[in-house]
Formats: C-alpha cells, sequence, structure tokens
C-alpha cells in the first residue's frame, strides 16, 4: 500500500502542474494582440457558433447519458435485484464521471481554440514564430486538460472503489461521449467544409475562406468542434480505455492493489510530465519549419518517457523490466506509425506530389491514385500494431499466466503515454486553420496568407500524424480490452459453473458468427455518417445558391453586402445533432444482438472481426484524406498548374471526397471499436448466462 501511496502522490502531483502549466499557457495566449476589428468580429462568430453547436450537442448527450446511466444502474455489474445496490450505483455513477469529464476537457478546447485562433492570424503578420507559438501553446491547453482529467478520473475512481472492475464504466461514459463528439461535430465539420469547397472554389472560383461565401463562418465553427472537442474526447476515451484495461489485469494479477497497478499509474503520470517538457521545449525560428518543431517537441517527449520510466523502473520495488520493455515496445511503435504516415500525408514527400501530378488528368485520376495509396499506407501501421502486440506478449509471457495480454495492455498505455503532446500537436491544426481564414478574411495582406498557409500545411500533415497514432493506440487498447473482456466473461462463466474461455477457435461455428457481423460494422457504421454528411451537405449547398441568387451583391462582392452566416451554421447545427446518435446507436445494438445470440465465444468473434476490418478501414481514410488535403495545398502552391487550374479543380474534387474520409468516419471508428468492446466486457455475465446458441 506505501507503494500505491506514493504513485497516487506522484500522479496528483503529475495532474496539478499540468493544470497549473495549461493556465499559464492560456493567460499567454490571451495577453497576445489582436486589433483587426474584421478578426474580432469574426473570431466572435465562430465563438459563438462554436459555443452554440456545443451547448444544444451537450443537451442532445445528457439525455442519452442519462437514460444510459438508468440502464447501468439497473444491469451492472450484476442485476440490482440480486442486491449489491452499492456497486450498481458506483457503476452508474463512474459512468456519468466519465462523460462529465470528457465533456469538460473538449468545452476548455473549444474556449482556448476560438481566442487562439485570432491571435494567432494576427501574430503571422509578424512571421512563423510569433504565430506557430501562439497556435501551438493554444493547443497545449487542450491536451494538458485531456490528460489531467482523465489521470484524475481514473485515480478518483480506482481510490474511492478500490474496484478496477468499476473503471470500465468510467470509459465506457468516456467512450460513449467520444462516440458522439466526435461523429456529431466531424458532420458538422465536414457539412460546412464539403459545401463550402464544392461552391466556393469549384463553382465559383472564389478563395478557400472568401467571405462572400456564406459557408465560411459554418466550415470555421467546425474545425474547432470536430478537431479540436471530437479529437479530444476521442483520446481522453483512448487513454481511460487503456488505463482501465491495463488495471483490470494488474488487479487480477496482484490480487488487489500491488505493484503492477503501481505501474500502470506511474508510467502515465510520467507521461504527463514528460509531455510538459516537451510542450514547453516547442519553437521554430523565423525560417524554419513548423512540422519539424512540431515533430521534435514529440521526439523529444518520446526520450524524456523512456528516461524517466526507466529510473522508476530502477528504483520502484516490484516493477518489472519486461512490462518496462512492453510501455516501451509501444511508444516506440507509435512514434514510428506517425513518421509513416507523414511519409503518406506530408507535401514534401513524394506520394502527395505524385497524386498532385496525377490531378492534372482529372478528378477520376485524383480519387484512384489517392484511394491506391490510402490502402498502401495501412499495411506500415497495421504491421507495427501487430509487431507491438506480438513483442508486448512473449516480452511478459515468461512473467508468468495473465501476464502476456498485461504486456499488450502496458503497450497500449506507452504508446498513449504522450498523449498530452499528440493532442498538443492535433489542436494546433485547426487554429491556425482558422488563423488562415482570418487573416483572409481580414485581408492581413498576401505575406500574412503565406505564413498562415506554411502554418496551416504543417497542420494537416501533423493531424494526419496524430490520426495514425490515435488509431495505432485504439488498436493496442481494443486488444487489451479483449483481454479484459475474457477476464470479466470467465469470472461469470466459473460463477454459473460452465467451461471456461481460453481462446476464440475460428471453426467454431458461433465465432465464425461473430468474425463476420463484426467485420462488417465499422463499414456500416462509416456509411452512415458519411451519408449524414452527404444529406446535410446538398441542404447547405441549396441554402448557399439561394443565397447567391437572392442577396443583391453577395456574388460579386458588394461593399455592405454581407451573407447569412447564421442559416448555415444552424443547418451544420440541425443536421449534425439529427445524424450523430443512429450510427452509435447501430454498433452498441448490434454488439447486444450478437452476445445474446452466440454466447461468449461469439462476441469474442464479433470484436475480433470488428477489430481488424476497423482498423483497416480508419487507417485508409485518415491517411487518403490527409494526401488529397495536402495534394491541393501543393498545387495551391503554385505546382501543377496552380489555382484555378484544371489539376488544382480536380484536386478540389479529392479534397471534397476525403474531407469525411479523414475527419468524421475514420477517426471516429477507433471509438466505435472502443465503444463495443466495452460494451462487451460490461454485458459479458449477462452473455454468460443469458444467450440462444452460446
Amino acid at each position: 500500500m506505501k507503494l500505491m501511496q506514493l504513485v497516487y502522490g506522484i500522479s496528483f502531483f503529475a495532474v496539478a502542474a499540468a493544470f497549473v502549466y495549461a493556465v499559464c499557457l492560456h493567460r499567454w495566449v490571451k495577453k497576445q494582440p489582436v486589433t483587426n476589428k474584421k478578426i474580432i468580429e469574426i473570431s466572435g462568430l465562430i465563438h459563438a457558433g462554436a459555443n452554440t453547436f456545443m451547448r444544444k450537442e451537450y443537451r442532445v448527450l445528457a439525455r442519452f447519458a442519462a437514460a444510459a446511466a438508468i440502464v447501468i444502474f439497473i444491469l451492472l455489474p450484476s442485476p440490482v435485484w440480486q442486491g449489491n445496490v452499492t456497486a450498481n450505483l458506483s457503476m452508474a455513477a463512474a459512468y456519468l464521471a466519465g462523460t462529465i469529464l470528457s465533456a469538460v476537457a473538449g468545452k476548455i478546447g473549444i474556449l482556448v481554440a476560438t481566442q487562439a485562433n485570432s491571435r494567432a492570424a494576427e501574430g503571422a503578420g509578424g512571421g512563423l514564430k510569433p504565430a506557430f507559438l501562439i497556435g501551438f501553446r493554444g493547443g497545449a491547453v487542450m491536451g494538458l486538460a485531456v490528460v489531467g482529467f482523465c489521470l484524475l478520473g481514473v485515480m478518483a475512481v480506482l481510490f474511492l472503489t478500490g474496484d478496477a472492475t468499476i473503471l470500465l464504466g468510467f470509459s465506457f461514459g468516456a467512450s460513449s461521449l467520444a462516440l458522439f463528439a466526435k461523429a456529431g461535430g466531424g458532420i458538422f465539420t465536414k457539412t460546412a467544409d464539403v459545401a463550402a469547397d464544392l461552391t466556393g472554389k469549384v463553382e465559383l472560383g472564389i478563395p478557400e475562406d472568401d467571405p462572400r461565401n456564406p459557408a465560411v463562418i459554418a466550415d470555421n465553427v467546425g474545425d474547432n468542434v470536430g478537431d479540436v472537442a471530437g479529437m479530444g474526447a476521442d483520446l481522453f476515451d483512448s487513454n481511460v480505455a487503456a488505463m482501465a484495461s491495463a488495471l483490470v489485469m494488474a488487479q487480477s494479477l496482484d490480487a488487489g492493489a500491488g505493484a503492477n497497478s503501481a505501474m500502470v499509474f506511474c508510467y502515465a503520470a510520467i507521461g504527463l510530465l514528460a509531455s510538459i517538457i516537451g510542450i514547453s521545449c516547442a519553437r521554430v525560428s523565423g525560417s524554419g519549419s513548423p512540422t519539424r518543431a512540431l515533430n521534435s517537441s514529440t521526439y523529444t517527449t518520446t526520450a524524456v518517457f523512456m528516461a524517466l520510466t526507466a529510473a522508476a523502473t530502477w528504483l520502484l520495488p516490484g516493477f518489472q523490466w519486461r512490462i518496462w520493455g512492453a510501455s516501451a515496445v509501444g511508444l516506440i511503435v507509435g512514434v514510428i506509425i506517425g513518421i509513416t504516415t507523414d511519409y503518406f500525408t506530408d507535401d514534401s514527400k513524394p506520394i502527395v506530389r505524385k497524386v498532385a501530378h496525377a490531378s492534372q488528368s482529372g478528378s477520376a485520376f485524383t480519387i484512384l491514385s489517392g484511394v491506391s495509396y490510402g490502402f498502401i499506407s495501412s499495411l506500415p501501421a497495421m504491421a507495427g500494431i501487430a509487431v507491438s502486440a506480438l513483442t508486448a506478449y512473449k516480452l511478459c509471457e515468461p512473467l508468468g499466466e495473465g501476464y502476456a495480454l498485461f504486456g499488450i495492455a502496458m503497450a497500449a498505455v506507452g504508446m498513449l503515454s504522450i498523449v498530452g503532446m499528440i493532442i498538443s500537436n492535433d489542436a494546433y491544426g485547426p487554429i491556425v486553420d482558422n488563423a488562415r481564414g482570418l487573416a483572409e478574411m481580414g485581408n492581413l495582406g498576401e505575406e500574412t496568407i503565406r505564413v498562415a498557409d506554411e502554418l496551416d500545411s504543417a497542420g494537416n500533415t501533423v493531424k494526419a500524424v496524430t490520426k495514425g497514432f490515435a488509431i495505432g493506440a485504439a488498436g493496442l487498447t481494443v486488444i487489451s480490452l479483449l483481454g479484459a473482456y475474457m477476464s470479466e466473461v470467465n469470472e461469470a462463466l466459473a460463477f454459473l459453473g460452465k467451461e471456461q474461455i481460453t481462446g476464440f477457435d475460428i471453426m467454431d461455428p458461433t465465432v465464425f458468427f461473430g468474425i463476420l457481423i463484426g467485420a462488417s460494422i465499422p463499414a456500416v457504421f462509416s456509411a452512415m455518417l458519411m451519408l449524414g454528411v452527404d444529406r446535410n451537405a446538398q441542404r447547405m449547398v441549396a441554402e448557399i445558391h439561394r443565397q447567391f441568387r437572392e442577396i443583391v451583391g453577395l456574388k460579386e462582392g458588394k461593399e455592405g453586402v454581407k451573407a447569412d452566416y447564421d442559416t448555415c451554421i444552424n443547418i451544420a447545427t440541425e443536421g449534425s445533432l439529427r445524424e450523430l446518435i443512429p450510427a452509435g446507436l447501430m454498433a452498441i445494438a448490434a454488439t447486444v444482438i450478437v452476445g445474446f445470440a452466440g454466447g461468449p465465444s461469439a462476441i469474442g468473434g464479433f470484436l475480433l472481426g470488428n477489430i481488424a476490418s476497423g482498423l483497416l478501414l480508419a487507417l485508409f481514410m485518415s491517411n487518403a484524406g490527409g494526401l488529397w488535403d495536402n495534394a491541393k495545398k501543393y498545387i495551391e502552391a503554385g505546382n501543377e498548374g496552380g489555382k484555378g487550374s484544371p489539376a488544382h479543380k480536380a484536386a478540389v474534387t479529392g479534397d471534397t471526397v476525403g474531407d469525411p474520409f479523414k475527419d468524421t468516419a475514420g477517426p471516429s471508428i477507433n471509438t466505435q471499436i472502443t465503444v463495443v468492446s466495452l460494451v462487451a466486457s460490461l454485458l459479458s455475465s449477462l452473455f454468460a448466462a443469458l444467450s440462444l446458441f452460446g
């Protein structure tokens, strides 16, 4: 217990340090000057639009969370009529805590991002260095808040209940909110982005952020609700799920709270401290590369984490070097996945330039080349996840029964240990994207727009890298959640006097039934989200056409004539809220139906199929979308014919197809995988007791 008290102390110190540093960075961002009245006005519209959407979205999700909490109280971890009311109440409270902390972290991110965008736009007038620091430090507030709340929440639940199984409820709360927040934010942002690009760039040939386009403000709002709040909720969910699955197995190995549980907390706390150090080291010179600066900070954080965790493993009693090796492998593979993703999505690398060159032959070749390279790009990440899981398994297998799967869980914890830095990099993207639009709408001049474009290009590349990192981490996390599911279901089977599960035989018809159904769910889930974007974008395109037709002088840009931005924001808001629930409920319902139909073995197959097809689709869509986006930007920089050329129009079409790939469906799939894995673990005892063919 003394070891756990020490580790709790280290964790609390890391959380306090993160929150204090986040407050300092927020104050620094707010002190940066913003004087352009046009920029202040537009930034205010973006801030108001983002807050309106978040308020309405959270109202919808609050109703869902309340209903889910009631169901959890009645059924989990065992039916309430069996007499263990305290455990059921704890599970429901943990679920609600997970949703609330995830929502608060997203709200903080939106607040800071909408303050930083205008300041980064004006900072770009002074060159790369000031604008980069504003964008990155604004994003870092979100990164520190997400990881701080994650570690604080997990620590509080385990400290108060002493039962790691209750953490699955906390994790399910974070995951369910992340699933709907990412889906809703993704539908919002891509509705506006697709509509703005098709009507502005393709039809009228006007610039990307021309204020004449009624969808421009909605597009900028979408960057915040999708890429800041949505991605923050996504990585909050992954981090909580990794810690929860590791702690469930650690408690089983320790027969309570012991050295293995202490390692999970210690490594997570050290990762947060390493992220603080990495964030403080982020710098770019006036002629430097923003992409290189962001990547260098990630490498610094990685090195600090490896050194500090090695020191902790050497100094603290009961810590195993093999488990340290598993977490180190996970982190190293995460960085490698980021590097390979960068190769396929960075416009200074050959793949993006090949797609840009193919665009000279028309949009069909843009799509064909992008889809092909997107599929190829999934192999290194899939192989990396497989290698890290196998290596971690074999490293920890000699430690005894149960340690092999615990090793995989610790590889996931290791990969997510620097998530504070990863979220900082990711949130930087939409801030500088907004800054680029504000620079154009505020008429700050071509040089300021060029600087903002350079920052935005780096943001697109790093966003693709962080999505690859998040998907890779989700892959390891759900493999460890599969281990947590086996632990939970075997406990239920033992209680019922049934044979326990040691693995999943694909020749077993119930397992194969589960695999086929599970493999199809990510495809259907993705299609439902993208059809939501399609339907919503069509409504917005019709509204934009109406405004250009009916508002006299809007298309010509007459002075004093303004577009009706609010109507487009309302279309994106109402449409996304209407579309966000069905896809998530479909995935949850499919899990429940398969569980009650085929029992524990069918659910094992369902999770295997869901993981394999989900990771492939998520990686393909995220990378294909990223390379289409940067191919377009590469052409807009003056290559392959430049703006307005046939290649540019073809690249815009590719980017339009890629938008819902990379910002709606792709990054939502890894959250869907986590959610169904947690549903399986939480309902495992019911599946064991009540199934048709199990």
